[in-house]
């Protein structure tokens, strides 16, 4: 079976993740999906110490997690303020040190839009809309190659990035991206993998509206959950801070789709975008592209 099934840190309240975290690498998880602007990385952190120093994942190190890490694949991402080549292996290491490890699996640059350096994760002028950095994020890239090199990380991808802004980076890219957080077709074309992040429409998100689709209530979805669940060649990365239904998302290996039912999920495209940042006057907003 195809499919990679990782633990999404997303939206995990104070108190909740270190546990969550914890609940996850014993069920079976061995993928944890991570951002600076979740900010939760340190209880994160404090998780996989406590794994690693049981042996649930192994270090050949323990609490000294060095190139010789096994087991566990961690992902974390650049944010937006961020984005300035001169910013870029500073906010790495402190991402570094909150989940308590020397390096990453993989570290994306988590959207396209670059804001202006501040404090403040979202900065906003008078009008309060979010305040953009003209860095390019070809420059972004080439300031996130080195870390490869350096050992701080061991692959790096995009997140929501467009079609036009994943060819900018792949012509100006000595280190290429190895994974892409949405789009589908073309980064297959491209041989780059895909995460499907909120693959369950995150129906907790803050921003949420009711005329959002719902997908968790969709009957022809419903009609195939009934029967198992996911099998489309992605990654995908499912959050829940309970336990049972941590371990109930992990239990999709024991089944595969079939041709009529991939063809039925397909079928529901709806055009509804359920992450899409606020900053639509952005230069590099993706979404006004079609993909």
């Amino acid at each position: 079976m195809s499919l990679i099934i990782a633990a999404e840190t997303f939206n995990s309240q104070p108190g909740e993740v270190t546990q969550a975290v914890k609940d996850a690498i014993d069920v079976g998880y061995r993928h944890i999906d991570c951002a600076h602007i979740y900010l939760n990385e340190p209880e994160v952190g404090a998780a996989l110490t406590e794994k690693f120093s049981q042996g649930v994942v192994k270090s050949k190190l323990p609490m000294l997690f060095s190139v010789d890490r096994e087991d566990i694949f961690i992902t974390s991402k650049l944010w937006c303020t961020f984005h300035h080549p001169d910013l870029v292996e500073g906010a790495l290491k402190t991402t570094l040190k909150n989940l308590g490890l020397e390096y990453l699996d993989l570290y994306l640059i988590h959207w396209p839009q670059a804001y202006k350096a501040r404090d403040d994760l979202f900065p906003k002028d008078a009008e309060d809309k979010v305040i953009p950095s003209p860095v390019d994020i070809v420059d972004t890239w080439k300031a996130m190659e080195p870390l490869v090199a350096k050992g701080l990380v061991r692959s790096i991808g995009l997140s929501n990035f467009n079609k036009q802004q994943i060819e900018r980076v792949l012509a100006a890219a000595a280190v290429k991206p190895v994974v892409l957080q949405k789009l589908f077709d073309y980064c297959k074309a491209q041989d780059i993998a895909v995460t499907a992040y909120s693959p369950l429409g995150s129906p907790d998100r803050p921003w949420a509206k009711p005329s959002d689709p719902q997908l968790m209530e969709d009957p022809s979805l419903k009609e195939i959950a009934d029967k198992y669940a996911i099998d489309r060649g992605m990654i995908v990365i499912p959050k829940s801070v309970n336990r049972t239904r941590i371990a109930q998302n992990f239990n999709v290996f024991d089944f595969q789709l079939t041709m009529e039912d991939m063809k039925q999920v397909a079928s529901l495209e709806c055009g509804g975008r359920l992450c899409s940042m606020g900053d639509t006057h952005h230069p590099e907003f993706p979404f006004h592209e079609e993909f």
